[in-house]
């Protein structure tokens, strides 16, 4: 699939614009409509491929009773936001800003959208420019109903984890890759994204994300934890802690489960390590033993 590459969007917000938010299929959008779902939320639609207009939408930009969005430049947003997106997106590029209004006309928070890996990524922010989510995205006829359909470009979130590859059945060319580069590694798992690369998580006291290219080039190792933990186990999405389920549906709404891991030191579990894929960009977070959130790494 084309690699999703954002696009400029309008600086005002109207409902009833030209996004269709009935699951009509014929609903491709101009570039950069603003429109409002049927419960009063404001998406923004961003353009997914230039020659075929196609699209997804980065779902609640802001909810019912504020203040429809305004851009502004990417400079003029807090210092904060940038010290985000460059420790968090490096290499990231520059989209689209908006401020987000009250009633009164008060700035409540910000909406930043970015490119990152050939795809946009949409992030809100509060007042003071401190993080708070990871807005979701859906293909404009899937705005109603789960957000999702069979073969779409979001598909993976029917649980069924299609995208995951067996170790053993890995490419020749990984496995070599591994064997000369990292050859104490120990591969726990992988998957193989819609622009069908690889991505190869391993551990080696610690836990690596090794991404290769379609073409089954190397592009990047991500260290997940630092620690020298000597242990991982994986573990049931059920057994993980409540409190790190929560966190992922506040934060990464609309996300795919793919794969977590218990850290034991000396037996005892002290750390987790969880994947998942948030439309799109596959991230990997730790949390400590309550389920506490620790750091969140964008893999690819």
């Amino acid at each position: 699939m084309i690699a999703l590459v954002a696009a400029g969007l309008l600086s005002a917000c109207q409902k009833n614009s030209s996004l269709n938010t009935s699951g009509n299929s014929a609903a491709k959008t101009s570039t950069g409509t603003i429109a409002s779902t049927s419960t009063g939320n404001i998406v923004v639609a961003v353009t997914a491929n230039a020659v075929s207009a196609d699209s997804v939408v980065l779902m609640n930009a802001c909810t019912p009773g504020i203040k429809p969005p305004d851009t502004l430049a990417f400079s003029a947003l807090p210092a904060s936001v940038g010290t985000y997106l460059t420790a968090n997106y490096a290499g990231y590029t520059k989209q689209k800003a908006f401020k987000i209004l009250d009633r009164t006309g008060a700035i409540v928070g910000y909406v930043v959208v970015i490119n990152y890996n050939g795809k946009p990524v949409g992030l809100r922010f509060d007042a003071s420019g401190a993080f708070v989510e990871v807005l979701e995205q859906r293909e404009p006829h899937d705005i109603d109903g789960p957000g999702w359909h069979k073969g779409g470009r979001f598909d993976n979130r029917d649980g069924m984890h299609l995208d995951t590859v067996a170790v053993s059945a890995l490419p020749t060319a990984i496995k070599t890759y591994f064997a000369t580069n990292y050859a104490t590694d120990t591969l726990v798992h992988a998957v193989v994204t819609k622009d069908t690369s690889y991505i190869v998580f391993s551990v080696n006291k610690g836990m690596f994300a090794t991404a290769f290219s379609s073409k089954l080039a190397f592009i990047k190792r991500v260290q997940l934890n630092p620690r020298p933990v000597k242990k991982h186990q994986a573990i049931a999405q059920s057994a993980l802690p409540a409190a790190i389920a929560t966190y992922l549906t506040k934060t990464y709404p609309g996300y795919a489960f793919d794969k977590a891991f218990a850290e034991t030191t000396n037996g005892v579990i002290d750390r987790y390590v969880v994947l998942i894929d948030a439309s799109g960009t596959r991230y990997g977070l730790v949390f400590d033993i309550s389920g506490t959130f620790v750091k969140s790494i964008p893999v690819k």
